[in-house]
């Protein structure tokens, strides 16, 4: 059903858009109706606005018709490169005791009057597999 609805816009969109141009053209030859022209633009841009739509319908229904891909092979747990906790990817780096942090034991270890942080250059084990 959706794919004959979608066909179907584009199809009527087409032409709505051919009979504005259509129309476009006859205004252009003739210099006495300008209402001719305003028509000619009205049936073009509503005409590209429904073959729009009828891209979009197709789009959703072929999405529709694909099943949902499943992992074949399950990610094995990845350690991460946080120093405090050991399991999640740091975010941030202390400067003054040189440890990498992720955001939990940020919130443990932050002090506004000795701590200087940066972004982490430190990258997790995937990150590092990947590019080897």
């Amino acid at each position: 059903m959706g794919r004959k609805l979608s066909t179907t816009v584009i199809v009527g969109g087409t032409l709505l858009m051919l009979a504005g141009l259509i129309f476009l053209a006859s205004s252009i030859s003739q210099k006495q109706d300008e209402a001719v022209s305003g028509i000619g633009l009205c049936a073009f841009s509503l005409g590209a606005l429904l073959c729009s739509t009828g891209i979009y319908l197709k789009a959703r229904t072929a999405q529709a018709e694909i099943p949902a891909t499943t992992s074949k092979r399950p990610e094995p747990k990845q350690r991460g490169g946080c120093d405090l906790c050991g399991t999640e990817v740091p975010a941030v780096m202390c400067r003054v005791h040189q440890l990498h942090l992720c955001p939990n034991c940020l919130a443990r270890h932050y002090d506004t009057r000795s701590c200087i942080f940066i972004p982490s250059t430190r990258r997790s084990p995937a990150a590092k597999a990947a590019r080897a």
